[in-house]
């Protein structure tokens, strides 16, 4: 399996980063060690079983209180380790639905 055909140019960690991923709806959590990152995706060594874990789409925790986070979906799996993408924001929610005016008060 190949991870160099990323978009974007990636850099690679000596001896990983302490990293956690976590289901979209918070049931489960992952120690990880992130491999390499870029600009669009990781790669991570899962701690444990991934099986009957819904990797479709999970949260990258950068931090371990979770303040730091990417959105994720799995790319590609090969024993331990997992290639990960790194889904957009939805700038959509993050707008602000303008006021509108309601009436004049007397």
């Amino acid at each position: 399996m190949t991870y160099g055909d990323r978009k974007s140019e990636r850099v690679d960690f000596e001896r990983g980063i302490h990293v956690y991923i976590m289901g979209i709806d918070g049931t489960w959590r992952r120690k990880c060690m992130m491999i390499d990152v870029s600009q669009t995706g990781a790669r991570l060594r899962i701690e444990g079983t991934v099986e009957g874990l819904d990797l479709k789409e999970f949260f990258l925790l950068l931090s371990s209180t979770g303040l730091a986070f990417r959105r994720c979906q799995l790319v590609r799996m090969d024993g331990d380790q997992i290639g990960v993408r790194f889904l957009e924001r939805d700038r959509a929610a993050k707008k602000s639905p303008k006021r509108q005016p309601t009436g004049e008060l007397a």
